[in-house]
């Protein structure tokens, strides 16, 4: 039988010059979870709105069930608006408060979470009482438990992120955010990357640390060894969703217990494809990903 993953967390619009596109961590990463094979459900919230109605027309129409996406009547679905006049480093303003801020807690959802194989959170998640309420009681019941960091100023606290920090099993997060977290416990300036992770790794008993390094590829730390792959060169059209594709990508080969430094090479390769495509979701295979692995 398949393993499974639950996401949990924002679904909502991104707003960019060249019109609006689905968007939010958690659902970025459950669409390429299911188009790389892997069974995965959502947990979100959307509004009663037209916005809402089109955002769970396009989960369906990405193969994905909306189950357990509730709908609200009191808050609007989640908007943001992108800046992506830089291709590499994306600005987003993110509205609040909006109908993800508010997931309740019911035991349909608790269950799903408890059975599955990996449960995926960000911090923007834990930035109202409501939802972040509602991932603290998923938390406790969830066997492996993935940090997708995400930090988006001004919507986390270094408190909060700690917290999340010994809460999870695996955490995925950029270079900024490594040097900002190693700041936060002072461990600042960062000289070695490697070394901090492994601090980190240790400080907060953690199966496993991944850093993306933007072009210059990513590094994991797993099972007291540091594995390095540099990034691939490709033509970027923009950013948005790569850093999800990545995360996908590599709880698929951690699902599939694949050698650490093959799962690591696949995720960079699923980032750099989906960064040559505008959007965060576009749509590919395993045998896609593989291909740009080909010398």
């Amino acid at each position: 039988m398949n393993k499974s993953v639950v996401c949990f967390g924002e679904v909502l619009w991104d707003f960019l010059p060249t019109g609006q596109q689905p968007g939010g961590a958690p659902f970025n990463v459950a669409v390429h979870l299911h188009q790389l094979g892997q069974p995965v459900q959502l947990i979100s919230r959307v509004g009663d709105d037209e916005l809402g109605r089109e955002l769970l027309a396009f989960i369906e129409s990405k193969g994905l069930s909306t189950d357990y996406v509730q709908q609200g009547k009191t808050h609007l679905t989640g908007v943001v608006k992108a800046n992506v006049d830089d291709a590499n480093e994306v600005v987003y303003k993110i509205a609040q408060p909006v109908a993800w801020d508010y997931i309740q807690y019911d035991t349909a959802s608790d269950e799903l979470v408890s059975q599955a194989d990996i449960f995926v959170f960000g911090s923007l998640a834990a930035r109202q009482a409501s939802t972040r309420e509602t991932l603290y009681r998923l938390l406790g019941d969830a066997r492996c438990r993935v940090f997708d960091v995400n930090l988006r100023p001004p919507h986390y606290t270094p408190e909060g992120t700690k917290y999340l920090l010994s809460k999870a099993d695996i955490v995925k997060m950029n270079h900024h955010e490594l040097e900002e977290i190693m700041e936060w416990v002072g461990q600042a300036p960062v000289p070695d990357r490697a070394a901090a992770m492994s601090w980190l790794a240790e400080r907060y008993d953690l199966q496993a640390v991944c850093v993306t390094c933007g072009a210059e590829g990513a590094m994991l730390w797993t099972g007291g060894q540091l594995y390095q792959t540099p990034g691939l060169k490709v033509e970027v059209r923009d950013t948005i969703g790569s850093g999800d594709a990545f995360l996908a990508a590599l709880l698929r080969g951690w699902l599939a217990g694949h050698e650490p430094g093959a799962m690591l090479r696949f995720a960079c390769a699923a980032g750099a494809l989906v960064a040559t495509h505008q959007g965060a979701t576009p749509t590919f295979t395993a045998d896609d990903v593989e291909a740009l692995l080909v010398p």
